[in-house]
């Protein structure tokens, strides 16, 4: 089931909105010093292509420590990425998401575009795991 959700989740702007951000990624390492928030995309980029199965959560649950992504310093980051770049992803998140309500069979997309909307806000220090494999206490 979840093989055939991500085929027609590319259909349904998922290709359109990973190339955005694997765009985004590009535009921020040839700045060189956007290199932390390029791989934040990248890493999303892969999401965004195939989302169902999988989930964004804090790097710091999955690993059990506080990095610099995770902490004071990855808020900054992410307050910076939101003014620069998210809240243009987050835009065309929400347009697609729309476009998916509009169709019955397109609700569940537009759920997935909203979370991925969300996940543009703050995407440092963040990581992509399968779903259910990390416990939400963080054990």
């Amino acid at each position: 089931m979840r093989t055939l959700g991500n085929i027609f989740w590319l259909i349904f702007g998922g290709f359109l909105m990973g190339l955005g951000w694997w765009l985004a990624g590009l535009l921020c390492a040839i700045t060189i010093i956007g290199l932390p928030w390029a791989k934040a995309c990248f890493v999303i980029g892969q999401f965004a292509f195939l989302p169902f199965g999988r989930e964004a959560v804090n790097r710091a649950v999955v690993t059990g420590v506080e990095d610099i992504g995770t902490g004071a310093l990855g808020t900054v980051g992410n307050v910076i990425w939101f003014l620069v770049a998210g809240i243009w992803l987050a835009v065309g998140h929400l347009i697609a998401a729309v476009c998916c309500f509009v169709t019955i069979i397109g609700i569940p997309f537009g759920v997935q575009h909203l979370k991925l909307a969300g996940l543009t806000l703050a995407p440092v220090g963040k990581t992509i795991v399968l779903k259910g494999s990390v416990s939400r206490n963080g054990s």
